[in-house]
């Protein structure tokens, strides 16, 4: 049974969170999503987890790979899981352990949004 969750960025008809934040002013509603996504980015052992995750070779992480930051493993889940509530993190259990995964739109969305529009 698969507990993989579709994450909102990767519907097929989702807009992509937020224009460059050189485009223009957010809505009140894009930088309330933006700001979920940074602050769960905000801590440094959750920025951490999601960098072993996003530079695993093949694109996923089991828990087992990457739960040596310095912390205990209920901590690694507790942010793990903050990181999935944020939406930057997918999972999929597999036997007795669970595989994160970066979807390539959440990184592009992430770019996109700190990227300068315009000519400098």
């Amino acid at each position: 049974m698969s507990t993989t969750k579709a994450l909102p960025l990767l519907e097929p008809d989702a807009a992509p969170c937020c224009p460059p934040l050189s485009e223009r002013p957010l809505t009140s509603e894009e930088a309330q999503r933006s700001a979920v996504m940074f602050k769960a980015l905000g801590d440094p052992v959750r920025l951490r987890l999601f960098s072993l995750v996003a530079s695993h070779e093949g694109g996923e992480a089991c828990v087992c790979d990457i739960s040596d930051v310095g912390v205990s493993q209920p901590t690694v889940s507790h942010h793990l899981k903050k990181l999935k509530d944020a939406g930057l993190l997918s999972s999929e259990r597999r036997g007795t352990w669970v595989y994160y995964r970066v979807e390539p739109a959440v990184l592009a969305a992430m770019g996109r949004l700190l990227v300068r529009t315009g000519a400098a």
